[in-house]
């Protein structure tokens, strides 16, 4: 990675978190659950910049231009809200859970040669 990378994404990050900032209070509060969630769960992209997150952003702030609280915007279930964000996005769990059954395919088919 090269400097010049490392600084645009330090100010691309900066102007994403003056943008969270400027949100209703409410509206803060769910994006940091947001946030959360997905650093948690894993969506591959999430590494790779901060376009879904921004899509959030731009989601929100088009709920707050209509006057709409955030929950009228993500629902009340907001973990639900952050699956279907993601629904077609590659995680880390399903890169584990690949490997995982990678592994146990070639254990079992070593176990298997060797029984016939």
């Amino acid at each position: 990675m090269r400097i010049q990378d490392i600084i645009e994404g330090k100010k691309e990050w900066r102007a994403h978190v003056a943008r969270v900032k400027a949100l209703p209070k409410d509206y803060q509060v769910v994006y940091k659950e947001i946030q959360k969630y997905l650093f948690k769960v894993g969506p591959v992209e999430l590494t790779d910049g901060i376009d879904l997150l921004s899509g959030i952003i731009d989601l929100f702030e088009e709920g707050t231009a209509l006057g709409k609280g955030v929950l009228e915007v993500t629902g009340s279930d907001v973990a639900a809200f952050c699956d279907d964000l993601i629904k077609d996005s590659k995680t880390y769990a399903d890169i584990y859970q690949e490997s995982v059954d990678q592994e146990v395919n070639k254990a079992m088919k070593k176990v298997t040669d060797k029984t016939k």
